[in-house]
């Protein structure tokens, strides 16, 4: 048995990691300006759109790739950018700010902030669930509730003794 397709490329290495490089950075936007919310887990739908996007995108990522040296490339150009994501962000409050966004408040001084909330696609049914989860039974026992960079929701209830 020949060994050697395993391992040989049947791409150019340079087109692999461009192709990864670009699809990284699409699924990133995607990512980050599309899908942020998560107001407690993902529903059915968040979950197909996941996965129907990770079959389209290997197909753009791998083009005609078939060993397992082109699959090992694009997975080490999809990580390498992904660690360098990271470093930059722990290093750069401003990359920070830009690559993870910042905390959306969903509600305060006892009003939803609505405009807010459509931006984030979450009802105040969500919300109100939400906060049940959270051991209050309504917006009258919440200080605030904000959407995190990282999709959660959370909620700050009001301190007992504050007036």
């Amino acid at each position: 048995m020949d060994w050697s397709h395993l391992f040989a490329f049947t791409v150019p290495p340079l087109e692999l990691v461009l192709r990864g490089t670009l699809l990284y950075w699409f699924l990133f936007c995607v990512f980050r300006f599309v899908l942020r919310r998560d107001a407690g887990s993902m529903g059915v739908t968040d979950f197909l759109f996941i996965v129907l996007i990770g079959d389209a995108a290997q197909n753009g990522m791998i083009g005609d790739a078939t060993s397992s040296s082109d699959s090992m490339l694009l997975i080490a150009t999809l990580v390498g950018w992904n660690v360098l994501l990271d470093v930059l962000a722990y290093r750069s409050p401003a990359f920070e700010r830009l690559a993870m966004g910042r905390r959306q408040c969903l509600f305060k001084n006892g009003q939803l902030q609505r405009h807010q909330m459509r931006r984030a696609f979450i009802t105040a049914e969500e919300l109100r669930d939400k906060i049940h989860q959270e051991g209050i039974d309504d917006f009258a026992g919440v200080e605030r509730i904000y959407l995190e960079p990282s999709g959660e929701v959370a909620v700050i209830p009001k301190q007992s003794g504050k007036k």
